[in-house]
């Protein structure tokens, strides 16, 4: 399995601490202690890449000594940050999303009376529909 592992730059701020990494821009996080921002940050790399990939933007190699910002504040930490673009592709794309249909009233009140789980047959009938078979 593919992991990448980019070096970060923890800030620290006001709040706590401001996250940022030098090979992707606009890939930013914070947290309120280093131990917080450590688990939101790679929360955020696995969003980025993944949103990269989706787009097909190229995903640049990880540098091996990462260009700080002049602006950065006094104190800041470099540490590496690993993810698995795949587990975070899975996870993603998997989530459960709300989604509004509109069906007359009837059928509804017809369908609650019975206790059907509509999540479950509106995906079973879109597989079907589709063609296609849930992942493993």
């Amino acid at each position: 399995m593919r992991k990448l592992t980019y070096l970060a730059v923890f800030e620290p701020t006001e709040d706590g601490y401001g996250v940022y990494f030098p090979d992707l821009p606009g890939c930013v996080s914070m947290g309120k202690d280093f131990e917080q921002a450590q688990l939101n940050v790679a929360e955020a790399l696995g969003l980025h890449i993944y949103g990269m990939e989706k787009d097909g933007d190229e995903i640049p190699v990880p540098s091996k000594k990462p260009q700080i910002d002049p602006e950065t504040a006094d104190g800041y930490i470099v540490a590496p940050v690993s993810v698995f673009p795949e587990l975070a592709r899975n996870e993603l794309d998997n989530r459960a999303v709300k989604t509004n249909v509109t069906i007359p009233a009837w059928l509804k009140e017809s369908a609650e009376e019975q206790g059907v789980n509509f999540s479950k047959v509106l995906q079973t009938a879109l597989m079907e529909y589709l063609g296609i078979r849930a992942p493993r």
